[in-house]
């Protein structure tokens, strides 16, 4: 059988720890762990994995499984929805195994107290159901467990609780983007200059997610121009595509500052602008505007938001080629 070439960007993502760039700290843990674990002949402690969407939380379990030379499982929280679909997760796993529950503050309430009572009884419970049978139970593996979230409190905490790790994933600075975008573009065979390396890790907002999109646009433009080597042009040009700005703000976000141009507002004022839900607003678009070079927006006591110089300093030079 033929191995499958790889054409996206995403595919060639680094399989071991010490190829993942950045996210020092978590490595740091991950690596002392991993050593702690051979040495003594034990599964990877079960962890919690948190931090931003897109910053590596999926590459890092694919990691800890690499280097555990284990099985590797992964599951939305959000498919949890049944015992039946939990118990279904958690007996597939074997002695060794890592479960990945991405997207875990998903995994509604009861679930997550299933999943708490299978990690401190090693079994799960099966009813008789209609037969009349007793209720039996059924020893799981020593697996090791995952759970990848954005908002930790959204889950209980004695779940939280049986977590022997931590891993508190930040957001890339630009010179760990641009690397990350080099060694994808080598694993590809892309060519790719230097200057523009740099230039897609200030439009990426500290997340490599963004980042290969925005190179994968890139290329897009570049072989649909017939050449073979990314350019300053070809990133333009996608940026122009996908209206993205010099840093990184698409056009939910350009629309959201244009709103703030003529005054101070309130959340719901905001939203109904836009067309969009009030916490698609304060969870999705307004984060990044609050942090981005020390903030586009600011909030009041009274909850409305208004530009800071820096945001009307950006408005005012922001071009619509996005250069």
């Amino acid at each position: 059988m033929t191995e499958r070439r790889m054409t996206e960007i995403n595919d060639a993502g680094p399989a071991s720890l010490g190829e993942m760039v950045g996210q020092r700290a978590v490595l740091d843990q991950v690596r002392v762990a991993l050593q702690a674990s051979v040495a003594d002949d034990l599964p990877f402690p079960n962890a919690l994995m948190v931090g931003p969407a897109g910053t590596g939380k999926t590459q890092a379990a694919r990691a800890i499984a690499f280097e555990m030379r284990s099985v590797f499982h992964a599951v939305l929280g959000q498919v949890l929805v049944t015992p039946a679909d939990l118990n279904g997760l958690l007996l597939a796993a074997k002695d060794k195994d890592v479960v990945l529950i991405d997207e875990a503050a998903f995994i509604p309430s009861e679930q997550q107290h299933a999943l708490l009572l299978a990690l401190d009884q090693r079994k799960i419970v099966l009813a008789g159901g209609k037969t009349g049978r007793s209720p039996h139970s059924i020893t799981l593996g020593n697996f090791t467990l995952l759970l990848a979230t954005t908002d930790e409190y959204r889950l209980i905490a004695p779940l939280i609780d049986r977590m022997r790790l931590v891993l508190r994933f930040q957001f890339y600075n630009e010179a760990d983007l641009a690397e990350i975008t080099r060694q994808r573009c080598r694993a590809l065979n892309w060519s790719i200059e230097d200057k523009v390396l740099l230039l897609i890790a200030k439009r990426s907002r500290g997340v490599p997610r963004l980042s290969l999109r925005l190179t994968q646009a890139a290329r897009r433009v570049c072989r649909a121009e017939g050449e073979h080597t990314i350019t300053v042009c070809h990133l333009l040009r996608a940026c122009e595509l996908e209206q993205i700005d010099e840093i990184g703000l698409g056009p939910v976000e350009q629309s959201y500052l244009r709103v703030l141009a003529a005054g101070a507002s309130r959340l719901n004022v905001i939203a109904s602008m836009l067309g969009l839900p009030p916490r698609t607003i304060s969870q999705v678009v307004e984060p990044f505007l609050l942090r981005v070079g020390g903030g586009l927006i600011v909030k009041d006591d009274q909850g409305r938001r208004e530009l800071t110089s820096l945001g009307r300093e950006h408005l005012s030079n922001h071009r619509t080629n996005c250069v």
